[in-house]
């Protein structure tokens, strides 16, 4: 669920032993507006209601600010402008508007760039120019804007560069932790961090109780914007493997290493990179484009010192760029070449994310068919993974290995309208649906082709994992009371398959 406040988290953050003394300057902008790469970004949307996926939610307004950047582009985060109908661009200083178009986003990085209708509209202002130097012990500022123009400029201070999931949870990216006394504002939802008058990063999450920001870091937005300048913008890659740490004596000699480190393949998703260069489970990743790995899995950067090894594939390499993998394998060494690639949240058995898209569904006398995703499970709130139903929660966590097929979704029996056909079946909820009239369901699109034969005697019949096992309903009645539910229900259509 959005809220326009700054997103705190509850999860255990890393604590902080330096003390950090409040510190923020108020500056006056008109008369020197010219000079400072802010404008403020209004936005106006509608999100997609998963659980009517028929229809949408109520429109909501956000309101925030955006960096300036060279070639009269403005960047935001992707949070911003999910599910947008309209995207607006205001200059601070006098207050002039025009309307903006979402040039690029990418919702794993949680980045936008945008773009103003009337390319004049940013001439006068000098784009903010991006450092890449920032490390730990660094003093940067948070920039805000007051209501009435002034902007609101808070220190910080840098204390850990890590990398660390970003809230989509696809992949780990690099990020600053920044210890900041920063303070709400109308126009929060977007932060630029600054340092030295560059851009050092924006915004990712803040917690206000312990004061510790995440910041998206300039590397990160550097990668996002190259990838943006060619004609088709291709994401953030992964090898596609997961893995555990080494530092344990008796793994290392289940798994015959020889070297000192290096860390222990667990799984290999398949039709990925890594599958697809020969890594296999068991194996030992002793080092990732000529940088050595430890037993924790770290590498060292020569910005950073000791940082995790995925760093060098999601902010170094690009989609398409061969990396060289150095392994250990029963003892022995080996090198192979990795084509990093991106993997498209389409590509899921139960996709991350599906802003800007509606919602598949199909309705049949009541019965309510769906398509798993997080974006569903998210339904639940910011508490999803306790209080959605579980075992959907344990199908989306464990997709890649309950599912090995990847070419296929989870179809669930998400709900029941109280119907006339559906008598009997009105506390029926997430049931996973396995077969229709015998035929194995693999998606929507498989349980539309199947009810259209129904079995002899006009049944339709639809089997599921859990009880009851199996739901009969009678086509013809289907059929003749569509209308009457759909009017009851207030449902447009019967069925979104596209």
């Amino acid at each position: 669920m959005r809220r326009q406040s700054l997103i705190a988290f509850a999860a255990a953050l890393i604590a902080v032993s330096p003390t950090l003394a409040k510190k923020e300057s108020v500056v006056s902008i008109p008369g020197k507006q010219k000079q400072l790469a802010l404008v403020r970004v209004n936005v106006t949307g509608q999100s997609y209601d998963y659980f009517r996926p028929w229809q949408k939610r109520a429109p909501f307004s956000k309101r925030a600010l955006g960096a300036v950047l060279p070639k009269g582009r403005v960047l935001v985060t992707a949070d911003l402008v999910a599910n947008q109908n309209y995207v607006e661009l205001e200059r601070a200083e006098s207050g002039e508007k025009t309307a903006a178009n979402v040039q690029v986003i990418d919702y794993e990085a949680n980045l936008a760039l945008l773009e103003p209708a009337e390319q004049r509209f940013l001439d006068g202002i000098t784009p903010l120019e991006i450092t890449n130097d920032t490390v730990v012990g660094d003093r940067v500022a948070a920039w805000q804007l007051e209501p009435t123009g002034a902007l609101l400029a808070t220190e910080g201070l840098v204390t850990t560069v890590q990398v660390m999931p970003y809230p989509l949870d696809v992949g780990s990216f690099l990020a600053y932790r920044i210890s900041i006394p920063m303070q709400y504002r109308e126009n929060s939802y977007t932060v630029p961090i600054v340092k030295k008058n560059k851009l050092a990063g924006l915004l990712l999450r803040y917690d206000s109780r312990s004061q510790l920001l995440d910041a998206i870091p300039a590397p990160v937005i550097t990668h996002f914007l190259k990838d943006a300048e060619g004609p088709r913008y291709h994401g953030f890659p992964s090898a596609g493997f997961s893995f555990f740490p080494t530092r344990d004596p008796e793994l290392r000699k289940y798994a015959r290493a020889t070297g000192k480190g290096g860390v222990y393949v667990t799984h290999v998703e398949p039709d990925m990179p890594a599958m697809k260069a020969g890594l296999q489970v068991g194996d030992i990743v002793t080092a990732v484009a000529n940088h050595e790995i430890d037993q924790n899995g770290n590498y060292v950067d020569p910005l950073y010192g000791k940082i995790e090894f995925t760093n060098l594939l999601t902010a170094h390499a690009y989609v398409g760029d061969v990396v060289p993998f150095r392994i250990e394998r029963n003892g022995g060494p080996m090198q192979l070449n990795v084509t990093v690639d991106h993997r498209d949240a389409r590509d899921y058995i139960s996709p991350p994310y599906s802003f800007d898209e509606p919602p598949r569904y199909y309705v049949l006398g009541g019965l309510i068919f769906q398509e798993l995703s997080r974006q569903y499970l998210k339904e639940w709130g910011p508490n999803w993974q306790r209080e959605a139903p579980q075992r959907l929660v344990y199908f989306d966590r464990f997709q890649s290995e309950l599912f090995p097929d990847r070419h296929r979704r989870i179809v669930i029996l998400s709900q029941v309208l109280p119907a006339n056909s559906t008598i009997g079946y009105d506390e029926l909820a997430y049931l996973t649906v396995t077969k229709v009239n015998g035929k194995e369901i693999k998606s929507l699109d498989d349980l539309a082709g199947a009810v259209k034969q129904p079995l002899p005697g006009g049944f339709i019949k639809i089997e599921t994992q859990e009880d009851p096992k199996q739901i009969e309903l009678d086509a013809a009645q289907v059929a003749a009371e569509a209308p009457v539910l759909q009017e009851n229900y207030g449902i447009s259509s019967l069925q979104r398959l596209r």
